[in-house]
């Protein structure tokens, strides 16, 4: 659940569409429509979403557009984007969490997602230069003005957690950090999260293993731990991506992963994790990594 919104238990992270090295359309298409086929029913965005000489908005625009091209129902589809980042011409990422560049953001991402409420929209990133409790406040006024209809918040710690909350009240409903087997870090934010019932979307939920499986190399030369991953992988006959989400599922009630894919495949295998389960000795000898 993201607030009141039920949605399937792994979404699509739209980035690697959207940024450089993406696909061309056609394939981007095919992978948002192959992931709705499957069953995925959030679809996680940024304005900031692009190429270094692109224009905001345009992994919003992708998104819409392959909504509008499926021919399939979507009226069950939940789109979350983000403010409060933007590119550089040489391809780094800049913040920006003044209220008033929140706002403008928040407004321009509804017109190109199609001019009613943006179902949940994410504060990118806390900007050292801005009171976050301000930039938490244009948030606030987002959800009043009914631009909004759900909050979350990005890259976090605990304290930035109870913060928004406090802000925010019942309409905070996820939090999305940084979090796989290779990135454990903000343990204490999922920990927080499952207790405080809010959403935690782990972003590069695959982090460490991606490469060694796509190479068909065990990932044991480079960190040991996550060997255990590839162990577990064959002896399910899947794919040690699929593993790493089904892992991930089992960490809280709340966590609700939004692996990237460029491909129809990836985004058709991200789907089969909520199939896959983990007997408990899988499951602790994947903690331990």
């Amino acid at each position: 659940m993201l607030g009141d919104v039920r949605v399937g238990a792994v979404g699509l992270g739209t980035m690697p569409l959207s940024i450089e090295g993406r696909p061309d359309a056609a394939r981007g298409f095919a992978t948002v429509h192959a992931a709705l086929d499957a069953g995925i029913t959030l679809l996680d965005t940024a304005d900031s979403y692009q190429p270094p000489d692109g224009e905001p908005g345009e992994g919003e625009l992708l998104v819409r557009r392959a909504l509008a091209a499926y021919g399939g129902r979507t009226d069950d589809v939940l789109v979350a984007t983000k403010g409060g980042r933007g590119r550089t011409a040489d391809g780094g990422w800049t913040v920006d969490g003044r209220p008033e560049h929140l706002r403008r953001a928040a407004e321009a991402s509804a017109r190109r997602l199609g001019g009613g409420p943006i179902g949940l929209y994410q504060l990118h990133k806390p900007d050292p230069a801005v009171p976050y409790a301000e930039s938490l406040g244009a948030v606030r006024e987002l959800l009043d003005a009914g631009t909004v209809r759900l909050a979350g918040i990005s890259n976090v710690d605990t304290a930035q957690i109870l913060l928004a909350r406090e802000v925010l009240g019942d309409r905070l409903v996820s939090v999305q950090n940084r979090y796989s087997p290779a990135v454990r870090d903000s343990e204490p934010e999922l920990r927080l999260c499952a207790a405080l019932g809010l959403t935690f979307l782990p972003w590069s939920p695959l982090g460490g293993i991606s490469r060694s499986s796509l190479d068909g190399r065990s990932a044991q030369g480079k960190d040991p731990g996550l060997g255990a991953f590839h162990r577990v992988a064959r002896t399910h006959g899947v794919s040690p991506q699929r593993v790493a989400l089904a892992w991930l599922l089992t960490r809280a009630e709340t966590v609700l992963p939004i692996p990237g894919a460029s491909r129809p495949e990836s985004a058709r295998d991200s789907a089969a994790a909520t199939d896959l389960v983990l007997t408990g000795e899988e499951s602790a000898e994947l903690d331990g990594g």
